[in-house]
């Protein structure tokens, strides 16, 4: 326990350290929907791990899968009485929540089971119940051991520090999001490393935003911070005075208890909501609730959070791309940027919907490129629409400089419109403005097609298809 409470303390300190250095700002990369399949993928994990105790057998491994695989094997040797009890248990829960939300049927349930429990002497036909349970406050002592088992325990402190930061980040956002709140992150790990000093004191192990019991706290309508005092308020009497009506509570009983909030975190209604609207969304979000139970919580929200990193940048890799087209009005409108389109004869106006970076600099000089050798017409002017693009990385802006040789040794012009001071500063400091030249920079759209329309050799008037592009 000594050595726990040196892990603690070492927690606490690399929490603190996150808080000065505000890396609170790492939960901004979890998406809704990687939060929505977390939550589910615990619920899914807590679940399974509770069904041991929940049918009366012994399950040895922490690992999800193995826990499942055990308990299958294990069923010709379940006890039945736990097996009766859960499922009456369960019961219970489920159809007060569906038709009592506000009537505290866990601790009825808790209450009673404890009594029928000592009433009927249940330990004594082979129900498995809690036992002892050391009463009294706990006495605060300093942990203390030598430097070398210190130095041994860091790396744990690390898994344990990171764990803890994605998990607590995802369960805080998971329920602000339910209700609408904003959430701010670096008091969340500064509150929790008050909390792990405060464990590691008292003799107690690693504190960690659990989901289980923020699930279970906002089921019982916790709202603020009376809620936590409240459970200060009732641990302290549980272990004053109510340890001894503890022992007799089965092991059945409280797995099953947990096993109706595990229930309640699998966001059915949640994945169905992302399902009609993103199917790619749909998939990172199963995959994200099978990871959790299958490699482990914070290995599946790191993967979540990666796997979301990945569909963002596959984004602006393959962004969506049009070019003004007259409709059956004569009006501009954007359509898919494809060979044989062109904005008029001689001009082809051309939207790119990202910033230019080193990945996708080249999909833009070949679609480019493409549009412009497949328009009906020879194109004396290529205009960008660079609304969408607010940043060129370097080697973004020598694909681009590369372009604009090439598109003058065509003979083909090529301005930018709607260019935002930053994009302008960008262009400036990558030498591409002076290569393309200051007068084919413009703020706006309107300007960019008037330098187009000024050139002796475009054909169409200029009239109302510029006024409406």
């Amino acid at each position: 326990m000594t050595l726990v409470g040196v892990l603690t303390l070492l927690t606490a300190g690399l929490l603190l350290l996150a808080r000065i250095f505000k890396l609170g700002f790492l939960a901004d990369f979890l998406s809704r929907t990687a939060l929505v399949g977390f939550l589910t993928g615990v619920g899914i994990q807590v679940g399974v791990a509770m069904l041991g105790d929940m049918l009366g057998v012994t399950v040895h491994s922490e690992r999800t899968l193995f826990q499942l695989e055990e308990v299958v094997l294990a069923l010709p040797k379940l006890n039945v009485l736990a097996l009766g009890l859960s499922i009456i248990v369960v019961a219970a829960i489920l159809l007060g929540r569906r038709f009592a939300p506000r009537f505290p049927v866990p601790l009825v349930v808790v209450i009673g089971m404890i009594a029928a429990s000592a009433w009927l002497h249940l330990a004594e036909d082979g129900l498995a119940v809690i036992g002892p349970v050391p009463g009294g406050l706990p006495s605060l002592r300093w942990p203390a051991v030598s430097w070398r088992e210190t130095l041994d325990l860091v790396p744990v402190a690390i898994s344990c520090f990171v764990m803890i930061i994605a998990q607590s980040a995802a369960t805080s956002r998971v329920y602000a999001l339910l209700h609408k709140e904003r959430v701010d992150e670096n008091a969340d790990i500064l509150g929790l490393a008050a909390a792990n000093v405060g464990a590691a004191v008292s003799g107690a192990f690693v504190v960690n935003g659990s989901p289980t019991q923020t699930a279970m706290a906002h089921g019982a309508g916790a709202r603020s911070q009376v809620a936590q005092l409240t459970f200060v308020l009732i641990v302290v009497v549980v272990l004053l005075f109510l340890t001894g009506p503890l022992q007799y509570l089965p092991h059945c009983v409280l797995a099953s208890i947990v096993f109706t909030i595990a229930v309640g975190m699998v966001d059915v209604k949640g994945l169905k909501a992302i399902r009609q609207e993103s199917r790619g969304e749909f998939l990172l979000a199963l995959f994200t609730a099978a990871a959790v139970p299958g490699i482990g919580v914070e290995q599946g929200i790191l993967l979540a959070i990666a796997l979301s990193l990945v569909r963002h940048v596959q984004h602006s890799y393959r962004p969506h791309t049009v070019v003004l087209a007259p409709d059956a009005q004569g009006r501009w409108t954007p359509t898919e940027a494809k060979p044989g389109i062109e904005t008029e004869p001689g001009l082809i106006v051309y939207r790119f919907g990202a910033d230019l970076f080193y990945a996708n600099a080249d999909r833009f000089v070949d679609e480019a490129l493409a549009l412009i050798d497949g328009a009906p017409a020879p194109v004396r002017w290529f205009v960008v629409d660079a609304s969408a693009t607010t940043d060129i990385d370097y080697s973004a802006a020598r694909t681009l400089r590369d372009f604009i040789g090439e598109l003058m040794a065509r003979k083909v012009h090529i301005a930018f419109g709607r260019v935002s001071p930053s994009l302008r500063a960008d262009m400036q400091r990558h030498g591409i403005a002076a290569t393309l030249g200051e007068g084919h920079i413009f703020s706006t759209l309107h300007e960019a097609l008037e330098a187009a329309r000024g050139d002796e050799a475009m054909v169409g008037p200029a009239g109302t298809k510029g006024d409406s592009g």
